[in-house]
C-alpha cells in the first residue's frame, strides 16, 4: 500500500515537522509561566532563586531554538533532561505510573528530545543553513 523507498524520502521533512511541533508545545508551556500568555494557567510572577522558577523560561528559550532549528542537538540534550528532571522531582512522587502521577507528557518530551538529540533537526532548521555557509 505505501512504498517504504516514497515514504523514506519525506523522513527528513517529518523530522522537522515533529521537531516544530514539539517547539510549539514547549513554548507555550514557558510562555504561560513567563509572560502569562495564553490566559488561564499559572503565568508570571516567575522566581528565579527557586528551580521551579527556571522552568518557565528554561522551556521559553528552548521551545524558541527548537522550533527554528538553531542549536538542535544541544538544546535538546538539555531538554531531554530538564523534562526527565521534570518528571522524576514533579510527577514521580506522586505515583510510580505516568498516568495516574500526570507525568506523560513530561515522559513524551523527554524521549522526543532524546530522538532529536541523536537524530538531528530534520530538512527545514537554521543549523543546516549556518552547516552550508561553513562548508
Amino acid at each position: 500500500m505505501f512504498s517504504t523507498q516514497v515514504l523514506d524520502t519525506y523522513t527528513p521533512k517529518m523530522l522537522s515537522v515533529l521537531r516544530i511541533v514539539t517547539g510549539l508545545l514547549l513554548l507555550q508551556h514557558g510562555a504561560q509561566k513567563v509572560l502569562g500568555f495564553p490566559p488561564g494557567g499559572r503565568g508570571g510572577g516567575i522566581d528565579l532563586s527557586t528551580l521551579g522558577g527556571w522552568s518557565g523560561p528554561i522551556e521559553l528559550v528552548g521551545g524558541v531554538l527548537i522550533i527554528v532549528g538553531l542549536l538542535t542537538r544541544p538544546t535538546a540534550f538539555i531538554l531531554s533532561g530538564f523534562t526527565a528532571v521534570a518528571y522524576w522531582m514533579v510527577h514521580a512522587a506522586q505515583s510510580p505510573y505516568p498516568i495516574n502521577n500526570g507525568g506523560e507528557l513530561a515522559v513524551l518530551y523527554s524521549f522526543v528530545f532524546l530522538f532529536l538529540f541523536f537524530a538531528g533537526p530534520g530538512t527545514w532548521a537554521v543549523d543546516n543553513m549556518i552547516g552550508r555557509k561553513r562548508s
